[in-house]
């Protein structure tokens, strides 16, 4: 867009009370690069970087107009993009044309035009009638859409003069007070297109009156859909609950396309200055809550957007900024506008955020931009279940556990349940194929004193993913006949010593370079090893740590546990090469200070010993617990985090991937979350039809299980995942029905 005489002598005209003052710099002027040679990223999250800065705009004017209060951003082409002022005094509306790239110098930024917003009658808005905050450009920038937050309005501008074209509709309650149940200043701070134009969303800055915060402040927003075709009508379409973190406000959106979006949130840190945080965010299967008076009455977890953390702007390098206020990184200021830019080397793209200075002396005008991989949504491949009454061969069991009905199941059982599994290897050494698997069960009914008639078994069992069932083909038989464990067992005056759940609480298991089997048990917590037919070959080997398990038999009389009950090695992996194993706590240990740690060790195979090595992986919340965990490669491992919540109370079932080379400079893990499991798009119906009363499935598929213990990562993008199901006390997929064993496999792009 060029700059004319015309225009920029309108603009002059609506700024009369303006003074005139230097113009801003033009595209080249100086920038703040990321420090170092030119062209380093600087690292603020595993699929974010800084590539660099600029405060070039800052205090600025063009044209008598002061560059400032910019709320939006919208790319035109190409090197040119759009920046929409807020309400900066009683001076106009406007949009101003940003020549804007990133080079190996940093971000280059300059203002090359600006355009006056009018009515259709030509009179400018000005920041007393018109709040400017959601940007959306059309056609190459000949027209744009701007969403002003004072009454709230989404209208249509022909940039050529700046005239209001149309406007769209805005339903009734979103007004506001008291036309509406929208607060002041807390409307429609964000505004994105797909990028087909299809579909149009419009998200508040804070809840309408009625939707209010939850307990712990998290704003309960909603974020209007429409559907229309660019430059024509739009009409509103649906309602989207969108649930904020604690204290935090929606400033701004951006439409990836196939209900997949962007979202930035934003608020004040404890200390003073702000907070600002990048969300992948799923709308795959979301409700309509147009109906729903008021959010504060929405208990299904999968009725609000999924969202996951990409980027938290205070873990970027401060880059050499400066703050004029405090600032918890300054870096930092008041980010409001964001837009996708180019595609970048290695599946990336540029992701520009702006901030608004509010035209204050203390707040700066600053353009940053980012570096990040948007992967593609995580996807549903195949489901096959095993019954939870399919008994298997062997001793009636249940004899210890009270005889009253637990979703329609009464004790005792006849045979051996299969309660689920806490760990999967493949049948065969190297197979990735998941065509047949070796799967463990835990300790039966969950604790010592009542899984004494309980066998520890490994099944061997083929998915039959055409007909969503399983087949057992067999089972090894985990004994002790050469008494190698030291310690009294349940059947130790038999033949074959075949262990219980009362022996041991077994929860992983792994396959070393011998074709040896090593068990992570949670009593002790052991190591347990046996040859591939399940026989023990040595005594069990104890943390040389002294961890101990109150369960555990090498506890003496008054020694107090450091470890709570069932917080062992839940989770552990095995080295490509077969040589090296990593068992991790499920839980914290009594006493570290940190109890969201979870301790990985390190244990050498080839020398039978652990080494002194050990990692500290974060959960993201005390109460949460390592699953399992698998090698991906290398030193990259994937782990289950999980809450105890099923069904709708089922909030926090998901994969990690970390690098044990990747250790953070606050002495943890760096981790990304790779999969939702909660939110998995099911666009082929694999989990369809639903049964009965059947909770989690459809277009939008969750794994809503208590206890999800085993992850296995097949061929390619390719993971297995499965369920311990805590027979037969589970049923968070059909209430009050015991749930089903569930193997899932899932596409989850970009894994390897």
């Amino acid at each position: 867009m060029r700059t004319t005489f015309t225009r920029a002598r309108a603009v002059a005209s609506a700024a009369a009370a303006i003074s005139l003052l230097a113009a801003a710099p033009a595209l080249g002027a100086p920038a703040h690069p990321t420090p170092g040679h030119p062209g380093t990223e600087a690292s603020c999250a595993p699929d974010a970087s800084l590539l660099g800065f600029s405060d070039a705009l800052d205090k600025t004017t063009f044209a008598g107009t002061p560059v400032s209060g910019l709320s939006a951003l919208a790319f035109t082409r190409p090197g040119r993009a759009l920046a929409l002022v807020d309400n900066i005094g009683t001076t106009p509306a406007r949009v101003y044309e940003l020549g804007l790239k990133t080079d190996r110098r940093g971000v280059d930024v300059g203002v090359r035009d600006v355009t006056v917003l009018t009515r259709p009658d030509g009179t400018p808005y000005t920041g007393a009638d018109f709040d400017g905050e959601g940007l959306v450009a059309e056609r190459g920038g000949a027209t744009v859409l701007a969403s002003s937050e004072r009454e709230p309005s989404i209208r249509r501008f022909r940039l050529s003069d700046g005239r209001e074209i149309a406007s769209l509709p805005v339903p009734d309650r979103f007004r506001v007070a008291p036309a509406g149940e929208a607060a002041v200043n807390q409307t429609f701070e964000a505004l994105a297109t797909t990028p087909d134009h299809r579909v149009l969303y419009a998200g508040m800055e804070a809840p309408l009156a009625v939707d209010g915060r939850d307990a712990a402040g998290g704003g309960r927003q909603r974020i209007l859909r429409y559907e229309g075709r660019e430059g024509g009508a739009y009409t509103p379409t649906a309602q989207y609950a969108y649930r904020t973190d604690p204290t935090l406000n929606l400033v701004e959106l951006i439409a990836l396309g196939d209900d997949q979006l962007l979202a930035v949130e934003r608020g004040n840190a404890p200390t003073g200055g702000h907070i600002v945080r990048v969300y992948r965010v799923s709308a795959t299967g979301a409700p309509d809550v147009s109906a729903v008076p008021s959010l504060s009455t929405v208990a299904d977890p999968r009725a609000w957007l999924g969202k996951e953390l990409l980027v938290d702007i205070v873990n970027c390098p401060p880059s050499g900024a400066i703050a004029k206020g405090p600032q918890p990184n300054p870096l930092l200021d008041n980010i409001e506008g964001a837009a996708l830019g180019g595609n970048l080397p290695g599946g990336r793209r540029e992701l520009y955020l702006i901030s608004d200075d509010n035209g204050s002396a203390t707040q700066t005008t600053r353009v940053y931009s980012l570096s990040v991989k948007l992967r593609p949504e995580v996807t549903l491949k195949d489901r096959a279940l095993i019954s939870a009454t399919a008994y298997q061969p062997g001793p009636i069991s249940g004899t210890q556990l009270a005889t009253n009905p637990v979703n329609g199941i009464t004790a005792p059982f006849p045979g051996q349940p299969i309660p689920g599994f806490s760990a999967v290897i493949p049948a065969q050494p190297g197979d990735r194929t998941g065509k047949r698997l070796l799967a463990m069960p835990d300790n039966g009914f969950g604790a010592k004193t009542n899984s004494a008639d309980f066998l520890l078994r490994a099944y061997e069992i083929e998915p039959r993913y055409r007909s969503h069932d399983v087949t057992i083909r067999g089972h090894i038989s985990f004994r002790d006949p050469d008494h190698k464990v030291p310690f009294p067992i349940v059947n130790g005056d038999t033949r074959e010593r075949l262990l219980t759940g009362a022996d041991f609480d077994v929860e992983s298991l792994a396959r070393d370079a011998r074709g040896n089997l090593w068990i992570g048990d949670e009593f002790g917590p052991y190591l347990v090893r046996t040859d591939k037919t399940g026989k023990v070959l040595q005594a069990p080997i104890p943390l040389p740590d002294g961890t101990k398990s109150p369960q555990s038999p090498d506890l003496a009389p008054g020694e107090t546990p450091t470890l709570r009950a069932s917080n062992g090695f839940e989770a552990m992996a095995v080295s490509e090469d077969g040589w090296t194993l990593y068992p991790i706590l499920e839980g914290a240990q009594v006493n570290d200070p940190d109890q969201r740690r979870r301790v990985v060790y390190e244990f050498d195979v080839r020398h039978n010993r652990y080494t002194n090595r050990t990692w500290s992986f974060r959960v993201d919340d005390p109460s949460l617990l390592v699953g399992d965990a698998a090698v991906i490669d290398g030193h990259r491992l994937v782990l289950i985090e999980r809450d105890n919540g099923m069904g709708q109370q089922s909030l926090v079932k998901r994969l990690v991937v970390t690098d044990l080379d990747e250790v953070g400079s606050d002495g943890y893990l760096v981790r990304r979350t790779a999969v939702d499991l909660m939110y998995i798009a099911d666009p082929k119906g694999v989990s369809t039809p639903a049964r009965p009363g059947e909770y989690g499935v459809g277009p939008l598929f969750s794994f809503p299980l208590q206890s999800v213990e085993s992850v296995l990562p097949l061929g390619g993008d390719r993971v297995l995942v499965a369920n311990d199901n805590n027979f037969p006390g589970n049923d968070g997929r059909i209430p009050g029905r015991a749930d089903d064993t569930e193997l899932i496999v899932i596409d989850v792009p970009g894994l390897r």
